[in-house]
């Protein structure tokens, strides 16, 4: 154990190369993982399908997790059980309190591993010791939650916020070193929150000027309005070059308030999530970018990493940990870490409508209807 801030270990940095091909992000390629092993070749599973995973998701306000993640979790774990597995599902609304409630539920009704993307990640440790002490393996999900976890699945989250400040940068050209930023962090709680943003620094730092920064609590869209009202009335609405937004969420708001002060043009506003309103924003101008992290990939190989450490699957599990990070309390935590993808409105449609995320018809909506000819998505 150590006090050190979290860091990845053990991830080769790919830059730009990540960035390059939407394609390899394709979610049907996530069939690949599935040959791995052969099966149960790999050993002796110590429970059959009769599996119970417990999943635990921090909030509602982030579209994706009731959305997206949920449904493809529970999803592949009846695919990998042959319909016997099941999944029992909690949402703790931004609230830590809530979250260990339910954790501690899960553990009293004796679920076979959890699935945690929690809330606060230190507040969050006593529930995870206590379900170590049960016998029952944890997975953090997401976010590097602290305590003896067994695994972690998430996304190389410090290139995720390098990915947003040097779309930033480029986006700006020349204009740049002149241009007065106001920076739109995400909830402190948030181990990932750090990641984003050294990320984001490493671009930003010295090629912007970085007029005001915030932090969100529990990342939420009204605390970010408030927020950027307060910088809009400190630097003036005109005067304001970009704003770098660590989630569509915040970004949303941030847009709103730049149009509630007068705003005559939105200027790049940066994201995360690939949320369905902030696809659409970027179609409109906006929304400059957000960062897309195939969720289907995150989701189905958690589901397949909780099932096969229930089985004893050594073999395949090891397949889908071969990175490792640290947490503040534990070093050399195996790890699988999804890339990631900056969307524009240049590749959409090799994105997010490529692997099946939103159809054409569910962007192109009536209200961007014509964006949407202009893009010429269909």
């Amino acid at each position: 154990m150590n006090a050190r801030t979290p860091r990845i270990a053990a991830v080769r940095r790919v830059g730009t190369a990540l960035l390059a091909s939407a394609s390899a992000m394709s979610l049907t390629a996530c069939g690949v993982i599935d040959g791995i092993g052969g099966g149960d070749s790999s050993a002796s599973p110590e429970k059959g399908d009769d599996i119970t995973v417990g999943l635990l998701l921090p909030d509602k306000d982030t579209a994706r997790f009731e959305k997206f993640d949920y449904p493809l979790i529970k999803k592949e774990v009846g695919t990998l059980t042959d319909g016997k597995g099941k999944v029992v599902y909690a949402n703790a609304e931004a609230s830590p309190e809530k979250q260990s409630e339910q954790f501690q539920q899960m553990i009293d009704d004796q679920v076979d591993v959890v699935l945690v993307d929690a809330v606060d990640a230190k507040a969050i440790a006593s529930g995870v010791q206590k379900a170590k002490d049960a016998g029952i393996p944890v997975i953090a999900y997401d976010r590097l939650a602290e305590g003896p976890i067994d695994a972690y699945v998430s996304h190389d989250n410090e290139l995720v916020g390098e990915v947003q400040g040097r779309s930033l940068v480029e986006e700006l050209g020349t204009k740049a070193a002149s241009s007065k930023v106001v920076m739109m962090n995400g909830d402190p709680a948030d181990p990932n929150t750090d990641r984003f943003k050294k990320g984001a620094l490493a671009e930003l730092d010295g090629a912007v000027n970085i007029v005001k920064k915030y932090d969100t609590t529990k990342w939420s869209p009204d605390v970010a309005k408030a927020n950027m009202a307060k910088a809009i009335a400190a630097v003036g609405v005109g005067d304001i070059g970009a704003v770098y937004s660590a989630n569509d969420g915040m970004a949303g708001a941030v847009i709103d308030a730049l149009k509630e002060a007068g705003a005559s043009e939105i200027p790049p506003v940066t994201g995360q999530d690939a949320n369905l309103d902030a696809v659409q924003r970027i179609i409109a101008g906006e929304q400059f970018m957000t960062v897309y992290k195939p969720f289907l990939q995150e989701a189905t190989n958690a589901a397949k990493m909780a099932v096969y450490k229930v089985q004893g699957r050594d073999l395949e599990f090891d397949s889908l940990t071969q990175e490792s990070v640290d947490s503040p309390t534990e070093d050399d935590i195996p790890a699988h870490l999804v890339a990631v993808i900056a969307l524009t409105k240049a590749n959409i449609e090799e994105t997010v409508i490529k692997d099946g995320v939103y159809t054409a018809d569910q962007i192109c909506t009536a209200a961007y209807k014509a964006d949407c000819e202009q893009l010429g998505l269909k």
